[in-house]
């Protein structure tokens, strides 16, 4: 009997992340749930566990490399890497940008996806059949204003996507990039003007029907458990309300 095709999801503690770890079980992964918070994590996993899937929860911060390359020797073969962990800080201007927010939305969006990618290559190689995802977003191909270290660490993740795709060409190795828009989770947008839930709510005001982070984990589900053969390089998903970064319908 072949063994069980192992996924994994990294920043699954909560939103688009856990998301996407309760449908890639229900498609027939086992999933590895890594994030620094270790409690959700484990809630998480042990919900998967009960739903009747295979789930396991490991403590991990993407920018910690020596971390990450323990985590990894853990593996000699993987189907599946979903590189979700990040997020964004701050709308300022560029003219009064914090640095420190430019270099941590760097760190976790760039650097952890690369340390991640880095560490589990060998084993989606000797897999035979491997998938790197990696979610980027809108910002990764248009600017917006108030956006711009997040814009910048987005458009990163896209340029690392598409060159690793041309370097690994004729590996059994695929590179996959989703681009949401506008989604609404329970933090990122919480976590961006740092905790400020009035803020937070005003993105989302007289939007009908924004993304949901279930709509995100479908799509990545659905790119993964496409044929071998079948690449989708890149997919931009977003709700039907928003034609661009800057062009939103608002019922308001």
């Amino acid at each position: 009997m072949a063994a069980t095709p192992i996924a994994v999801v990294t920043g699954a503690s909560s939103g688009i992340g856990a998301a996407t770890a309760r449908q890639l079980a229900a498609a027939g992964f086992r999933v590895v749930l890594t994030a620094r918070r270790e409690d959700r994590i484990e809630a998480l996993a042990a919900e998967i566990i009960e739903a009747g899937h295979e789930a396991t929860a490991y403590a991990l911060d993407v920018t910690d490399r020596a971390a990450v390359d323990e985590f990894a020797t853990a593996f000699r073969s993987l189907a599946v890497l979903v590189n979700n962990a990040g997020g964004a800080l701050g709308a300022d201007p560029v003219a009064t940008g914090d640095p420190a927010d430019w270099r941590q939305m760097y760190e976790t969006n760039v650097i952890g996806t690369l340390n991640v990618t880095q560490a589990l290559l060998p084993a989606l190689t000797a897999s035979g059949d491997g998938t790197v995802v990696i979610l980027s977003s809108t910002a990764a191909l248009s600017s917006y204003e108030g956006g711009g270290g997040y814009v910048a660490a987005k458009h990163g993740e896209h340029v690392l996507a598409e060159t690793l795709r041309l370097e690994i060409v004729g590996t059994p190795v695929r590179v996959i990039e989703v681009a949401p828009g506008m989604v609404r989770t329970e933090e990122f947008a919480t976590t961006r003007f740092r905790g400020d839930t009035e803020k937070a709510a005003k993105v989302y005001a007289g939007v009908d029907a924004p993304l949901t982070a279930s709509d995100v984990a479908d799509t990545i589900t659905w790119a993964v458990t496409r044929p071998s053969h079948v690449n989708i390089d890149l997919l931009v998903v977003r709700p039907r309300a928003q034609a661009s970064n800057t062009k939103i319908h608002r019922t308001l």
